[in-house]
């Protein structure tokens, strides 16, 4: 009961967050900016849709295909439709509440294939752990091929942090500032020495080990070079989404893949905080700010986060949805055959 009023509280904690993030978003929004918004929607070109839905359905393909690399070292080989169709369920009970897509995707191919839903969690621990490992390279590419313009950005923030009100820089908030940075250090190093031996702390080493584990398993598998090239292909699709993306509005359309690559670095890090709906107030948020470091107004940069945010909702929303229909039709089809 405790751990099921712990997850009802941890839900309602980010829901609040989320809701929050979004009233943060537009709570200075003037009417010319609402102006601009409603402009910035009513002039997208929506036919742009199909070709990123259609970016999302090749990716998640692929990561259903790197997954089932994952499962041969184990001597599983589940067919690929009734994978495909379980990381598309995945997705949408990500929706719902965040991470329990990677439970129930298990679930669901263990129930259509002869695999063991136990079996299956250290293969989401090593896919995950290379999800890791890659999104750190694309953040290292995105700053060594944008260090100008997300420098100036980083440098122009840290300026309205420690400047007073009238321009000047504020020796005491410099001194605030470092002093939290060197307490949040100490406090992070005496809590792991102190409390070493708590569940919770062990439970956080046991997951650095697992993501460890798991980028080092990928030597084990016998199928390494498509593995590689999924995995490559996955994110090239997810670029290629917000690329697309871009040629939606008339506004962010002069944006090309350096943009398309700090928007992917920025949403994908909004995608790690467990917020319901798939980053739902994060996402907006952080495109916007990434944005607005490129020139783009607040409030386009709040509409095309809005929009990009709500194509991924509804493509996940449908695409499993369907999924989840006709994937028992699919596999009674399947059994008949088999038994004639």
């Amino acid at each position: 009961m405790n751990k099921k009023v712990l997850s009802v509280l941890q839900y309602i904690l980010f829901l609040g967050l989320s809701i929050f993030l979004v009233w943060w978003s537009i709570k200075d929004i003037s009417d010319k900016g609402w102006d601009d918004i409603k402009g910035a929607f009513r002039n997208a070109n929506y036919l742009l849709i199909i070709p990123v839905m259609i970016t999302l359905l090749l990716s998640h393909f692929s990561r259903a295909m790197r997954w089932k690399i994952l499962m041969e070292p184990l001597g599983y080989k589940p067919r690929v439709f009734n994978t495909y169709m379980a990381v598309l369920i995945g997705y949408m009970a990500n929706l719902a509440i965040p991470r329990l897509g990677e439970v129930l995707k298990c679930t669901i191919l263990a129930r259509y294939e002869k695999v063991p839903a136990d079996k299956l969690v250290g293969t989401i621990v090593a896919e995950r752990a290379f999800d890791v490992l890659c999104l750190l390279l694309v953040i290292v590419i995105t700053i060594a091929t944008q260090a100008d313009v997300i420098g100036g950005y980083l440098n122009e923030t840290l300026h309205k942090i420690v400047q007073s009100k009238a321009g000047a820089f504020s020796t005491t908030r410099i001194i605030i500032l470092l002093a939290v940075v060197v307490i949040a250090i100490l406090a992070v190093v005496f809590i792991l020495k102190k409390f070493s031996h708590s569940s919770f702390i062990k439970k956080i080493k046991t997951i650095f080990e697992g993501i460890w584990h798991g980028i080092t398993s990928v030597r084990y598998l016998k199928n390494k070079g498509w593995f590689i090239f999924h995995t490559i292909f996955i994110w090239t699709m997810y670029l290629l989404s917000v690329q697309i993306g871009f040629w939606a509005m008339k506004e962010t359309s002069i944006y090309g893949i350096p943009q398309a690559l700090s928007v992917l670095t920025m949403g994908s890090l909004a995608m790690i905080v467990p917020a319901p709906g798939a980053g739902l107030g994060v996402y907006a948020l952080f495109v916007q700010n990434t944005m607005l470091a490129y020139g783009l107004k607040e409030t386009l940069g709040f509409a095309f986060g809005q929009l990009m945010w709500s194509v991924q909702f509804f493509f996940a929303l449908i695409s499993g949805f369907i999924a989840l229909s006709i994937l028992p039709y699919f596999n009674k089809s399947i059994t008949v055959n088999e038994k004639s």
